[in-house]
């Protein structure tokens, strides 16, 4: 095998390859996706209002959310990145884990980014988790998140 690689990436010795030094120490590429139904989002919106919005999404993701014409589009989006998330960490919803313990808000170019806390942040750090890059696609009836991640 390391000859394929040596070969095929770098054509000279291994040893002298930055490229495949920098493979061999990383660790793994994590990747968490989610699908989220629009309308299932809404009705959730409708029967619990303020409980259902303070339980799952910080005061800044609320407000950039009502900053915009597509609300419960935006809302969506959030709670599906926030589904990616934990399934990149390999979590899920459980335990002492608070949907505000991740936060997804957009910076001035209107790119999403992700700030943890609590304890979705110690299972980062954990996991030697560092940035996580996100997308959020919209369509009328759906939202898809994808997050990815390398560990250190």
């Amino acid at each position: 095998m390391r000859m394929i690689l040596s070969n095929i990436v770098c054509k000279k010795p291994i040893a002298n390859c930055r490229a495949i030094k920098v493979l061999l120490i990383m660790k793994k590429i994590l990747h968490g996706i989610d699908l989220v139904d629009c309308p299932r989002i809404e009705q959730m919106l409708q029967r619990h209002d303020r409980h259902f919005l303070d339980r799952v999404f910080t005061p800044t993701e609320q407000q950039q959310a009502n900053e915009i014409k597509n609300r419960v589009e935006r809302l969506c989006g959030r709670f599906a990145a926030k589904e990616a998330v934990l399934k990149l960490l390999g979590t899920g919803w459980r335990g002492k884990i608070a949907w505000t313990d991740i936060e997804i808000i957009n910076n001035p170019l209107g790119r999403p980014q992700v700030t943890l806390s609590g304890e979705v942040k110690k299972i980062a750090s954990k996991l030697g988790v560092g940035e996580i890059s996100l997308s959020i696609s919209h369509t009328a009836n759906f939202v898809m998140a994808s997050a990815t991640a390398l560990t250190e």
